[in-house]
């Protein structure tokens, strides 16, 4: 059925639960997994005349920043690829939107199904601060798994 899974991660504990599934859905139909990070791009801070100038991370610190965030959240997919034993490779794209990063990695890769998580952000908080997983879900050309 699929041989190909992309398990997207942001770190967090729920994440978790959609690595754990999408090692073990890799596991059983012998696919191989690729997980992804995605570093949201770069936005320089902007003050007003008003406003009292704070020291930001410049663009180099950001990165770095990144990379260490990646990093940890990829350790997750890797320890889950290797208990399922499962091929993986893990990957991190910088300078996307999450969900765009996500779907961008999913056919630059020639993954054929999307195992994630979902926050369940219900009411008001989805609806102001959205969802990557419905983003994902309805621009998705692909199979998108959504774990709860």
């Amino acid at each position: 059925m699929f041989k190909h899974i992309l398990i997207p991660t942001d770190g967090s504990k729920l994440a978790l639960n959609g690595i754990k599934a999408g090692a073990r859905l890799a596991r059983a139909l012998g696919a191989r997994v690729t997980g992804l990070y995605v570093v949201p791009p770069y936005l320089p801070p902007m003050y007003g005349e008003a406003a009292i100038y704070l020291p930001g991370l410049s663009a180099a610190q950001y990165r770095k920043n990144g990379a260490r965030a990646a990093k940890k959240a990829l350790a997750a997919i890797e320890i889950e690829a290797r208990i399922a034993g499962t091929p993986f490779v893990t990957k991190v794209v910088y300078g996307a939107l999450p969900w765009e990063g996500i779907l961008r990695a999913a056919r630059s890769g020639r993954c054929d199904a999307v195992v994630m998580a979902s926050h369940g952000r219900g009411g008001l908080g989805g609806l102001i601060l959205g969802s990557e997983t419905v983003r994902v879900l309805a621009h998705s050309k692909i199979p998108v798994l959504v774990v709860r």
